[in-house]
């Protein structure tokens, strides 16, 4: 089930998250599924703020970022491990023991796949924070990715890639060609998910997700079977729905 929120700015649209967020955070163990990019930054400064102004406490937190690029060390600048430091670990109090992202320096990805599998196995996400590329992809399952599809390699679209390159100096070159992703299979294992999008760029993905038909060619439309989904859109982002 599809619930949709319009808010008016892009900070309306982070607080209606945080309000998800806070709530499953209060739990005793949660186990947060976390997104990268540009889009949930807002929904992290408020999770930070609350923190350090509530005490808002993260020390039994579990968490399990859904992707990383291959072959980005983990300590450059774009790789998804720095940027969840830089943007949420560095500044609230989860135990670094707790913190799950994939190892996009693994010798052998496709083990990391099945490593990082398993590893999410033992849990259940309470809630799982999603993006959504401007051509329908959550995390890094591209068009075509399989809807049962567990934990794998992703070979990245060049609109993906063209996408990201604002994140790399504007140079599709320098955007790593390959990620390791969660699976749609895994991301809809979680009990909640909250979908972010913003700006107008994302709006014909965004009707896809809610409209279209649900079809493997827009990956977001799978989160049509799931039974706890909020969309969470700017007017932009929702020209199409309206």
């Amino acid at each position: 089930m599809l619930k949709i929120v319009i808010a008016d700015s892009y900070d309306q649209v982070s607080e209606e998250a945080f309000k998800i967020m806070r709530q499953v955070v209060e739990k005793e163990n949660p186990v947060l599924g976390l997104a990268t990019g540009s889009t949930p930054v807002g929904l992290y400064k408020k999770m930070i703020a609350d923190h350090k102004t509530n005490g808002t406490s993260y020390k039994n937190a579990i968490t399990f970022n859904l992707d990383e690029y291959v072959g980005l060390p983990r300590n450059h600048e774009q790789s998804y491990y720095t940027f969840m430091h830089d943007n949420l670990f560095n500044e609230i109090d989860v135990p670094e023991e707790n913190i799950h992202i994939p190892n996009g320096e693994a010798a052998d990805p496709e083990a990391e796949c099945v490593r990082y599998e398993s590893e999410m196995a033992k849990y259940v996400v309470d809630v799982q924070v999603l993006g959504i590329g401007s051509d329908g992809h959550i995390a890094f399952n591209e068009p075509g990715a399989a809807f049962d599809s567990l934990t794998h390699t992703m070979e990245l679209t060049e609109q993906t890639r063209k996408d990201n390159a604002r994140f790399f100096d504007g140079d599709i070159d320098q955007v790593p060609t390959l990620a390791i992703t969660q699976g749609l299979g895994t991301i809809m294992r979680a009990k909640k998910i909250i979908l972010i999008a913003t700006g107008a760029n994302k709006a014909d993905a965004v009707y896809g997700m809610i409209k279209g038909p649900k079809t493997t060619e827009c990956p977001a439309s799978i989160l049509q079977d799931h039974p706890d989904v909020t969309v969470i859109l700017d007017e932009e982002a929702a020209a199409k729905i309206k």
